[in-house]
């Protein structure tokens, strides 16, 4: 059997790990040949494959990104799309792919299993906000990275006395900012699960400079005030339908000048978050990935996802996680809210 390879979305610590496993287990245990997809769902379209064996992913475990390359490319919003993605399987004698990607890639997975393509997916996202699994690989890595910036955040705020607002990455889930925010010991945490009151945000903040130390606040990047809109970068739309965001931290830094008349600063941690080595974590779970999404493809297991649940991987009907986002449960965000303020 022939396999292709795809990773789809945004880059992620722990994708070369996914390749890794997939090739050596497929190859040595079951005799697989594999193929690699260039570029995501650009590649399936444009006829773009490039030889997968085990000499090919040696060393690439501790690689940050993909070798494979990756886009945001919606196959579905393309002239042909799924033809063509049936002819460059075809073209290459591919029988089953194996999907790695997050929500956006592995909606579109979702509709080609619909409509005959036998594939398997896997899930990854430093937002950890695809649901049906536990955790995706990429999360504590990008965890690791912010806190570590609070963390550091933390002596030049003091130094200076003044309030740094810490933008980190999290669309429509605030897990990045809840697990960094409280491992970095932030004084303010604003999800986009729970709208939040500029003014309560500047008395947490004038609080805490009465006590002669200087706040910390970290926002996910699609935090929303209680009265107002998501703050965007601009209002351009990629083919999954997403604006472009950024910018909540600049924003919350003048109100907060404004209101309590102390210095505030922003630092936007961005693409940082999603580069260099994955952790020792993020290595296990996507190799585990790997491993058993081989292991569904050899059982025929197509139109499923793997996942963690709990210790254990299993695997998931891809239609169960279609249009759905992992947040952050209320029960959650109320259980910290003592370090808050």
């Amino acid at each position: 059997m022939k396999i292709a390879v795809l990773t789809g979305g945004g880059d992620c610590p722990g994708l070369n790990a996914v390749i890794r496993s997939v090739v050596r287990k497929g190859v040595q245990d079951y005799g697989f040949e594999f193929v690699g997809v260039r570029d995501g769902w650009l590649g399936a379209l444009r006829n773009n494959m490039i030889p997968l064996d085990v000499s090919a992913v040696r060393g690439i475990l501790p690689r940050g990104g993909t070798i494979l390359g990756s886009s945001r490319t919606n196959p579905f919003k393309h002239e042909d799309g799924v033809r063509r993605i049936r002819d460059t399987l075809t073209a290459h004698d591919v029988e089953a792919m194996i999907v790695i990607g997050g929500e956006d890639t592995l909606g579109a997975a979702t509709e080609l299993s619909r409509q005959g393509i036998k594939l398997v997916g896997v899930p990854k996202t430093i937002d950890n906000d695809v649901a049906g699994t536990d955790y995706t690989f990429g999360f504590d890595t990008a965890v690791g990275i912010a806190t570590e910036a609070i963390d550091r955040l933390h002596t030049t705020a003091e130094s200076h006395m003044r309030t740094l607002v810490v933008e980190v990455m999290g669309r429509h889930s605030g897990w990045i900012a809840l697990h960094a925010g409280v491992a970095g010991g932030a004084n303010v945490i604003l999800l986009p699960e729970r709208p939040f009151d500029v003014d309560q945000v500047c008395a947490w903040v004038k609080k805490r400079f009465e006590i002669n130390y200087a706040p910390i606040v970290v926002a996910a990047e699609g935090a929303v005030p209680k009265e107002g809109e998501m703050v965007l970068k601009d209002r351009s739309r990629d083919e999954y339908g997403h604006v472009r965001l950024s910018g909540i931290g600049e924003w919350l830094a003048r109100e907060i000048e404004g209101r309590t008349g102390t210095e505030a600063r922003t630092t936007v941690l961005g693409h940082v978050q999603r580069g260099g080595t994955p952790s020792a974590f993020d290595r296990w779970l996507a190799t585990r990935f790997g491993l058993h999404a081989v292991d569904a493809v050899r059982d025929g297991a197509f139109g499923t996802m793997v996942a963690l649940h709990g210790t254990d991987i299993v695997r998931v009907p891809l239609d169960e996680t279609r249009g759905r986002v992992k947040v952050v449960d209320p029960a959650l965000y109320d259980e910290f809210e003592v370090f808050f303020g």
